[in-house]
């Protein structure tokens, strides 16, 4: 299989994904913060520091992913074009999504903004992921963390991660409700069902199961 992050292979196509995902992604995040009802784990920390240091959303989620990314290279993992974008990229379609978008309104709507930005956000991830040019940097850590230590389960990593964050973004203010929890029952099925819809296959690939079973988000 050509390695993760080789443009050789297809790379108008996979160049329109990456970017078309990470907008997606942006644009998912500011639904789900716009319906109030509650965000995913690492946005729940993202909003908490936004409110704590007056940063705007998007330029915390800049500064949390560049961070993130920084904690790789202990791990020795190597980011590609597609790590580096989606520290900027979606900070920046977050922060400009906001903006167009008015907060409040009736519940009716705030809810289908939630289940917008759900679904929007797997889609995302199916083509982000897909493009095969390299993880986000959360979740790069954690497949990271489990290349150095194998007896430990991705499972357990990325729960332990995830609850960590959800619980420092609680404290500092971030937004924890239905969103959370339907966000958490519903993003596995839903990146199932676009990573494989959108991988883009390379030569020496028997399938797509490689790119589906990367972690989504």
């Amino acid at each position: 299989m050509a390695a993760i992050g080789n443009l050789r292979h297809r790379p108008v196509r996979r160049l329109t994904q990456l970017f078309l995902g990470l907008a997606l992604y942006g644009i998912s995040m500011a639904l789900m913060i716009r319906s109030g009802l509650g965000l995913n784990p690492w946005d729940v920390f993202h909003q908490g520091l936004s409110e704590r240091t007056g940063l705007s959303f998007g330029t915390v989620t800049i500064a949390v992913g560049a961070v993130v990314l920084l904690l790789w290279i202990p791990l020795r993992q190597r980011p590609g074009l597609g790590t580096v974008s989606n520290v900027v990229v979606i900070g920046l379609v977050v922060d400009a999504t906001l903006a167009l978008l008015p907060a409040g309104g009736p519940l009716w709507i705030r809810i289908g903004l939630l289940i917008s930005g759900i679904v929007a956000n797997g889609a995302a991830t199916g083509l982000y992921l897909g493009a095969r040019l390299g993880p986000g940097p959360r979740d790069g850590l954690m497949t990271g963390y489990v290349a150095r230590r194998p007896n430990r389960s991705i499972r357990l990593v990325r729960t332990v991660i995830e609850i960590t964050v959800l619980a420092l973004g609680f404290l500092l203010g971030g937004t924890v409700g239905l969103g959370t929890v339907a966000y958490a029952l519903a993003i596995g099925p839903l990146a199932q069902l676009f990573v494989p819809m959108f991988a883009v296959a390379q030569p020496g690939d028997v399938g797509t199961g490689q790119v589906a079973a990367q972690p989504a988000g």
